[in-house]
């Protein structure tokens, strides 16, 4: 198995794991590989040092390691679950509704919504704290 590192259109780098370099391009260029974060299959290999699994030399974890693994998809599953329950869809009103609350126009509230590269410029020049969590898009279409 080969472990590449991968990055979509968007920018967001996730691993690969695939039998060889030829597997990858096949699938890749089959549009079967798709970014876990966003769903884009505009997706290319990035400059990574190589994992390499041989036969037969594979230990399984220890009960110690196993018990130390975090579940890194549950993990971002149950980020996601907490924001859609506890912050207001804004949708592409996010920078509006930020600014009126900053200004104290409207009461302060937890929002979640998109906005613009140019948006997100004038919420740092403002003074306005916020982060981006990616959500991943739900796709019936089989992938890596």
């Amino acid at each position: 198995m080969i472990v590449f590192d991968l990055e979509c259109a968007q920018g967001h780098c996730f691993e690969g794991w695939f039998d060889s370099i030829e597997a990858f391009e096949k699938q890749n260029s089959q549009g079967l590989v798709s970014c876990p974060i966003c769903g884009d299959t505009n997706v290319r290999r990035v400059l990574s040092p190589v994992a390499l699994k041989k036969r037969g030399q594979a230990q399984p974890p220890t009960e110690e390691e196993s018990a130390n693994q975090i579940d890194y998809k549950r993990l971002a599953q149950e980020v996601v679950k907490y924001v859609q329950e506890n912050f207001e869809d804004v949708g592409p009103k996010f920078a509006a509704e930020a600014l009126k609350m900053h200004y104290g126009v409207t009461e302060p509230r937890n929002i979640r919504g998109s906005a613009t590269e140019e948006e997100e410029k004038v919420l740092k020049e403002e003074g306005i704290e916020f982060f981006k969590i990616p959500f991943p898009k739900k796709n019936d279409k089989k992938t890596n």
